[in-house]
């Protein structure tokens, strides 16, 4: 099992690195930014994009190709920083359950000895409960910032 996943980590760090050398992140940021969407139109499409990343590859290459690309147009768009942080941490807490890349599935799939097939069926319904707080936690930012706002951290 543990070279199973270290196949699947090693494989997903080749990929962020080939979309790194081709500098595809750079060119959605880009195409993003020259595209004039506003707040809520640059969130879904940030989703969607974590989304489909998550699906195809490990979380820590994906937050180190995508984070310091997304990042300043977040920031830019008046995005609150924390807030983009949560939906990007939720986004990859979603890839680690999705098939073909998610790593939680082959190390629930190792431990209960039940195929990939099977145990993504049966993780469905906690992956459509994740959906919902993802869109919750994207289109009201207060939830992800309230812990932060009572502490006095901003």
């Amino acid at each position: 099992m543990s070279a199973m996943l270290l196949f699947i980590i090693a494989s997903a760090v080749l990929f962020s690195f080939i979309l790194t050398s081709e500098q595809i992140p750079q060119r959605m940021a880009d195409a993003i930014v020259a595209s004039g969407m506003g707040p809520i139109g640059f969130l879904i499409v940030v989703n969607l994009l974590l989304l489909v990343a998550g699906a195809l590859m490990e979380p820590s290459s994906i937050i180190l190709i995508l984070a310091p690309i997304l990042f300043p147009v977040a920031v830019a768009l008046g995005i609150d920083p924390i807030h983009f942080g949560v939906m990007i941490v939720v986004n990859m807490e979603i890839g680690m359950i999705t098939p073909p890349v998610g790593l939680n599935l082959f190390v629930a799939s190792g431990i209960t000895k039940a195929g990939l097939t099977e145990m993504s069926k049966a993780v469905m319904p906690w992956l459509y409960t994740m959906l919902v707080f993802l869109m919750m936690i994207t289109y009201i930012p207060s939830i992800s910032t309230f812990l932060p706002r009572a502490l006095g951290m901003m």
